[in-house]
């Protein structure tokens, strides 16, 4: 069994020795065994391959030298000498005559060093046999997962998300080898190395405009973009892409299993921005609207869950925030039942609930579910229609998301698998410098001398602030520099979504004074505060299920993103809104 993991690695050569090859996918826990043989400058997809290859043997196995970093995993490998058959493809970076001349005698190289080492002869009508036609392009609407290589468990996870048929575009996924009709075994090579070369061009050659292809079919309706951590070659074509008018999304792996908390909320905010395409099917028929129903809107989150209640004229009638335990579900019925309590409702009276945050599919709160993402910017628009811009920083993440005058979402950026700049992070330095991390932002006022924390990893900024303890720095003064170090992060967040005002802050640490201050000192400009901001995603969440009530549609974004019809007011919601001067 040969191992490959480029699309330019010539498996039908192999195949004409009889012998079958397989895509490498290295999913790994770590980088301990890699980060021991190489520095850990590597991209993450070759510091994963190294770590699978350490841990589990490599075997047989042929590198393309698409990079220094596959160059490098090589050396390494052939230094540990426990692969039987190690072979590194030297690849041209373009299609020309010249190229594909040079790129013939590699492939001789290659099938000859093969058949040295496995004692095989080749065979032209296995060679031939093993070409697979190339597949049709697709005959419906389709999304595109872009960009570098992808495993098939990501694409499987897409394909979970959404109803419509999700193309790999990826540079392993789309493989298109086709041989020449007229090949004769005298120009074998040649041919063979012109087919190779003339496939849909990677990042990494000379000239990628072909590629410009994979996004000109009228059916595509949007991409999500897929990259690699500490890999540059395809961050070029996405913000090439993203000044487009393709409805795109970015999401990038280390090749260490995801979490898919995330990973979901991301993808599926981004289906729930796609315009006019039936992502999600509404059941039955809705009923009429009772004046006396209620709507809930549950927001399942990793450190608090908040419930909202709306009366049919989308009046909230009561809200609760509650600590979430170690069971989402029960936090949900309690969160529900306390807001009934206040309202004086009972349960039955619910006309119908929708649930939002990373508990939503497992909270059973009998209604749809929509991303934290949609929900935040509709409460935010709901509460102010001038608002553009949505900072939320919780528990577990932090998301900047970017709105339009009808209060649709057009961009949305979340921290990766860090906790960096999250109410996490907070948590910890309070605990630290055992501190109620309450009173971190009044501590804040108190500062006197500028305390730097540079590191964004929350383990590192941990033991910085244990040293800056050593040093006998002020509480207040270390704090301030904790809170500058969340606002430096966000500040990074709004840059890459090019966020412009008014801007809103929403979430738990949206309570702490010296963020908020210290983000309006990085944009320049007051924050809009909620006068409860850990309810903003729930009071999303209840116009959701009024509106799903109310409606007969196959199209919930058609419901809410139409320009030509835009959401109700919110009467009586101003009341929990107040700028900041």
């Amino acid at each position: 069994m040969i191992h490959y993991i480029c699309k330019y690695t010539p498996i039908e050569l192999f195949a004409g020795f009889g012998a079958e090859c397989i895509r490498r996918e290295p999913l790994v826990s770590g980088f301990e065994l890699a980060d021991g043989a190489s520095h850990q400058n590597l991209c993450a997809f070759s510091r994963a391959l190294l770590e699978d290859c350490l841990q589990n043997g490599t075997g047989e196995l042929i590198l393309v030298n698409c990079c220094d970093s596959i160059r490098r995993v090589y050396d390494i490998l052939q230094e540990k000498g426990d692969s039987p058959f190690l072979y590194l493809l030297d690849l041209p970076r373009c299609d020309t005559a010249c190229a594909r001349k040079r790129f013939a005698l590699e492939l001789k190289r290659l099938a000859n060093a093969y058949a040295a080492y496995s004692g095989r002869a080749f065979s032209a009508a296995r060679f031939q046999a093993a070409f697979a036609p190339l597949p049709a392009p697709p005959a419906r609407p389709y999304l595109s997962l872009l960009g570098a290589r992808a495993s098939q468990a990501l694409l499987e996870a897409l394909q979970n998300c959404v109803s419509l048929p999700v193309q790999n575009d990826t540079c392993t996924g789309k493989r298109s080898v086709s041989l020449p009709a007229d090949w004769m075994p005298d120009n074998l090579w040649e041919a063979y190395a012109s087919a190779l070369l003339g496939q849909t061009p990677c990042m990494r050659m000379t000239d990628p405009t072909g590629r410009r292809r994979l996004t000109e079919s009228p059916r595509l309706r949007g991409v999500i973009y897929h990259t690699v951590k500490f890999c540059d070659y395809y961050d070029y074509e996405y913000s090439r892409l993203k000044q487009g008018q393709i409805p795109m999304t970015k999401i990038e792996t280390d090749y260490t299993p995801p979490a898919p908390g995330q990973l979901t909320t991301r993808i599926e905010a981004f289906l729930e921005t796609l315009p006019n395409t039936s992502l999600q099917k509404r059941k039955g028929e809705a009923a009429n609207m009772n004046q006396n129903a209620i709507f809930a809107g549950i927001d399942s989150g990793s450190t608090s869950t908040n419930a909202v209640l709306l009366n049919a004229d989308k009046h909230i009638i009561a809200y609760s925030v509650i600590p979430t335990g170690a069971r989402a579900g029960e936090s949900a019925q309690k969160a529900l039942a306390v807001a009934l309590q206040q309202a004086g409702r009972r349960k039955e009276e619910i006309a119908c609930t929708v649930a939002t945050g990373y508990g939503r599919s497992h909270i059973g709160a009998g209604g749809q579910g929509v991303t934290e993402i949609t929900c935040h910017a509709k409460g935010a628009f709901f509460l102010n229609p001038q608002v553009r811009t949505v900072i939320d920083i919780g528990g577990q993440d932090s998301k900047v998301i970017r709105l339009d005058e009808t209060g649709r979402v057009t961009d949305f950026v979340m921290n990766d698998k860090c906790a960096a700049g999250t109410g996490r992070f907070l948590d910890m330095m309070a605990r630290t410098l055992e501190l109620d991390v309450s009173r971190m932002g009044e501590m804040d006022r108190g500062w006197k001398e500028t305390v730097t924390i540079s590191s964004m990893c929350t383990v590192f900024a941990e033991s910085e602030v244990v040293s800056l303890i050593a040093q006998n720095k002020r509480t207040a003064d270390i704090v301030h520099g904790l809170h500058q170090s969340v606002a430096t992060k966000i500040s990074a967040l709004l840059a890459r979504t090019k966020a412009t005002g008014s801007y809103m802050m929403t979430g738990g640490v949206a309570k702490n004074e010296g963020v908020r201050r210290a983000i309006e000192e990085k944009i320049g400009e007051p924050l809009i505060l909620p006068e409860e901001p850990q309810i903003c995603g729930a009071l999303g969440a209840a116009p959701y299920a009024c509106n799903q009530h109310k409606a007969v549609s196959d199209n919930i974004n058609h419901i809410f993103y139409n320009p030509l019809n835009k959401p109700p007011a919110c009467a009586g919601l101003e009341m929990f809104c107040i700028r900041r001067s």
